[in-house]
């Protein structure tokens, strides 16, 4: 019986982060499944405030691969990334007739997982289907052009013209 080994996953978060969750969580979207260079990539080019959050987040987990298990950059891609809510900070405004609304100031926690990119085994030679060409159908013969002639059909009424009576 033979042993499966288990990719090597490393993980960095960033908790507290005054954002949005769910504004943090249409950049991890973008990121989710990609290589690390891609991802940073990505990040660079995102105009959005929590990719720049996303970004340290992405390189704290690169450094800890590095430092912690000795993987390289390029090995790594994002098997995860999320960001769940955090605590929410309420505020109060006042408004209009002594009434008071509230403000809710969102809180996230950013979570990056990277893990190490599989090693693709060495295959043996690969298996040639054999391939049945089809004949293509025909073409359909083109429409032909109407002619200024044609296009002006006489528009004849099919109902019989009424006769004229006479008086007499």
């Amino acid at each position: 019986m033979s042993t499966v080994e288990t990719p090597r996953e490393v993980r960095a978060e960033a908790k507290y982060v005054r954002m949005s969750p769910r504004k943090a969580r249409l950049v991890t979207e973008h990121i989710r499944g990609r290589s690390v260079p891609e991802a940073r990539a990505v990040l660079a080019f995102t105009s959005r405030e929590a990719a720049q959050v996303i970004q340290k987040v992405l390189h704290s987990a690169v450094s800890n691969a590095e430092a912690n298990h000795g993987l390289a950059e390029e090995r790594l891609y994002v098997k995860a990334a999320y960001a769940d809510s955090g605590p929410v900070l309420k505020r109060w405004r006042a408004r209009a007739r002594g009434r008071v609304a509230r403000i809710r100031k969102r809180t996230c926690h950013i979570t990056v997982l990277l893990a190490e990119l599989p090693q693709a085994a060495p295959t043996a030679e690969p298996v040639e289907a054999e391939v049945v060409e089809e004949t293509p159908a025909p073409k359909p013969a083109p429409a032909t052009k109407k002619t200024a002639a044609a296009s002006k059909k006489k528009t004849a009424s099919t109902r019989p013209a009424k006769k004229k009576e006479t008086a007499s």
